[in-house]
């Protein structure tokens, strides 16, 4: 349960940061501007040397006083100055709006998105095909891992209600345990009003209670018959768990036909010519087949013709 509202969140925080506005993007260009022409680490508050706890007017202040020795007109000869004074306005702006401020406040406690190229790295939740994929599969496994959860409760239950049952039916409402064997009845459904009826052949034997088959096997039933939740039931290890199968099969139906054919060509040259009946010998100078040897070892008597 708790990993299935981790990946939840992860999936809110990925619609938030789809969420950002026109505002919000000015300010991460200004925090790279900044960072650019006053160096690495400035922030707003630190350019107006004000405390981030600041009231309006001390911001108001601070700009005064810091408009005042940037301003083009004292600073005629210094390159870039006019877009640091218009850059400075834009900040103090910034910052004795309430609203945007508060916008600021945010990045300034949890880190400005950087940029990457074709956009800042918050909005790269603009997935390609490959994040996607990621994302759904990570997803997916939790919320089936949730349902394995409450599967698995639902079947425990339904397997306390089972062996209650079954006792009630072989002991009595009194539940005094019996000696022997008892073949008993259980309605699936259970004892509701509008429950399905079918029922179910069990056995209770001391404390234990069996589901008889059709067949007369009896299958202990217990907790250990619930299917417990597990990573390797869900769906995607079960789909890689197949496709090796698959790939090792196949594999192995490539090397059989070459092992089949050595097997063939060692049983075949196991046997000589003259073993096998087949070559003529030499006897008594005269041509003669060989003596045929049954699969039993024993030898069939042969006759030599004599003109």
């Amino acid at each position: 349960m708790k990993l299935f509202f981790f990946f939840a969140f992860l999936a809110v925080l990925a619609t938030t940061a789809l969420a950002w506005e026109k505002e919000d993007y000015e300010i991460f260009d200004l925090v790279s501007q900044i960072e650019a022409s006053e160096g690495k680490g400035t922030t707003f508050y630190s350019w107006l040397d004000v405390p981030s706890t600041a009231s309006t007017s001390e911001i108001s202040k601070a700009y005064r006083k810091m408009s005042m020795q940037l301003h083009p007109d004292k600073n005629p000869n210094i390159k870039g100055i006019h877009e640091r004074f218009a850059r400075l306005g834009v900040i103090a702006t910034i910052l004795r709006n309430k609203e945007s401020r508060k916008r600021y406040d945010f990045f300034y406690k949890n880190g400005v998105p950087k940029w990457r190229g074709t956009g800042y790295y918050y909005s790269r939740f603009r997935p390609g095909l490959g994040s996607v994929v990621v994302f759904l599969t990570i997803l997916t496994t939790a919320l089936q891992l949730l349902v394995q959860r409450l599967n698995y409760k639902r079947d425990l239950e339904r397997i306390e209600r089972f062996v209650r049952e079954a006792r009630a039916a072989a002991w009595g409402p009194k539940l005094t345990p019996l000696e022997g064997q008892r073949k008993v009845k259980v309605n699936v459904g259970g004892s509701e009003e509008g429950a399905s009826n079918r029922w179910l052949d069990m056995v209770v034997e001391g404390q234990n209670v069996y589901i008889l088959d059709p067949s007369g096997h009896m299958d202990l039933l217990d907790s250990s018959a619930a299917v417990y939740p597990a990573v390797s039931n869900t769906w995607f290890i079960v789909l890689i768990k197949s496709l090796g199968r698959k790939v090792l099969g196949s594999a192995a139906k490539e090397s059989a036909p070459e092992e089949a054919e050595l097997e063939e060509y060692d049983e075949g040259s196991s046997v000589t010519g003259s073993e096998s009946g087949q070559f003529p010998v030499q006897e008594n100078g005269k041509t003669a087949r060989a003596p045929t040897v049954k699969a039993g070892g024993k030898r069939k008597k042969t006759t030599t013709k004599r003109r």
